[in-house]
């Protein structure tokens, strides 16, 4: 019995390694590129019910759960799949005209959690509620409801590591990495200097006096002596520098507004669920609309 339960933990581990492993989503799911929407599903299936934190206990489960879900949501989203198939695998970067380089792999992305598509297979009903990115899903342990011990093995095992009584000298040596990780941090605040602007409010950083660009009238923000160290060509030259990381800002939040409609309406359209299509209908693109209204600036400038 106890063999049985010492494999199969092995066997969980060994899954939660290969994951960790994957270069792209179709390693992932373990198919092949030309793969059907129902290969996907049985795949799915297959690795959400062995890797569920609720039965899955191996270290790193819930990441592999959640890379599981995140992978299926985008390879059966047709459209998602193929901007996927043409910039997304191996963490390829992607770059516009207009945009900086940025992980063009990690937009991809769902717009739902792995427990509501896990839901969609096993639980007998729809998601409901608001539907949150998922790259806001917490990957603590805890998010899960707690889970019943019936793996005593395997807990016993970690906490008998646990409680190891330790030397000074060996407790010296594991604390190390963190004081430097401590000394080095402090090192870096005292030597480096803040920017002489945000796109947001930043107290912290005394960033609290509201200005607008004069060309595109952007909005920033900056401290009580800006005004003293920006004036002139150095001011309209760090104004453009402004307006360029606020384009490319508006620019990438309005690509996740579209992705998220998308992924919606694609939802909506496979399980049938009105409340999705309404809610992908509902959504506003409102840093579209921003990106368009300085566009619209730019040309009558």
């Amino acid at each position: 019995m106890v063999l049985r339960s010492t494999g199969k933990q092995i066997e969980c581990v060994c899954g939660v390694q290969r994951i960790k492993k994957c270069r792209n989503y179709y390693e992932i799911l373990g198919v092949e590129r030309d793969a059907s929407e129902e290969d996907l599903k049985k795949a799915y299936r297959k690795l959400a019910l062995k890797f569920h934190p609720d039965k899955n206990r191996a270290p790193g489960a819930t990441e592999a759960f959640k890379a599981i879900g995140n992978a299926f949501a985008v390879l059966s989203n047709p459209e998602k799949r193929l901007r996927y198939d043409q910039f997304g695998n191996d963490e390829e970067t992607f770059s516009t005209a207009h945009a900086k380089h940025y992980n063009y792999y990690r937009e991809f992305e769902a717009d739902i959690t792995p427990e509501e598509i896990f839901n969609m297979f096993f639980g007998g009903h729809f998601p409901t509620g608001n539907i949150h990115m998922f790259s806001n899903v917490t990957t603590d342990a805890h998010y899960y409801p707690r889970r019943h011990r019936t793996e005593k093995a395997w807990t016993q095992e970690q906490e008998e590591e646990e409680n190891r009584p330790q030397n000074t000298y060996s407790a010296f040596i594991q604390l190390m990495p963190v004081f430097i990780i401590i000394v080095v941090s402090v090192i870096t605040q005292l030597m480096a200097t803040n920017p002489p602007f945000s796109l947001f409010y930043k107290s912290s950083i005394g960033h609290v006096v509201g200005r607008e660009t004069q060309n595109l009238q952007v909005p920033y923000y900056v401290d009580k002596n800006f005004e003293k160290n920006y004036q002139g060509t150095e001011l309209q030259e760090l104004e453009k520098t402004i307006e360029k990381d606020y384009i490319d800002y508006i620019q990438t939040s309005c690509w996740k507004e579209k992705q998220q409609k998308s992924d919606l309406s694609n939802l909506a359209k496979l399980y049938r669920d009105e409340r999705l299509k309404q809610k992908a209908e509902s959504l506003k693109l409102e840093h579209c609309e921003k990106l368009s209204n300085l566009i619209g600036i730019h040309k009558g400038g």
